[in-house]
């Protein structure tokens, strides 16, 4: 799979929209994965559920975790 880094994805962007093949494309910042373009064509369905049972949640994922007070 193709990867491009941010800064080059954002001085090409319309010429990349135009070659992005089925496979998508790895847009990195500082050689870190950060996103994947995919074409509207190709089949996203595959990725709803697809990190089932790799990700945990720690703690009260409705709360901020800072206790405040309405009243003052």
């Amino acid at each position: 799979m193709r990867q491009i880094a941010a800064a080059k994805f954002k001085e090409q962007c319309l010429a990349i929209l135009e070659e992005v093949d089925p496979d998508g494309i790895i847009i990195t910042k500082r050689g870190k994965p950060i996103a994947k373009l995919i074409p509207l064509g190709t089949d996203s369905a595959s990725l709803i559920g697809s990190l089932r049972g790799k990700l945990t949640i720690k703690g009260n994922i409705m709360s901020t975790g800072v206790k405040w007070n309405a009243e003052s």
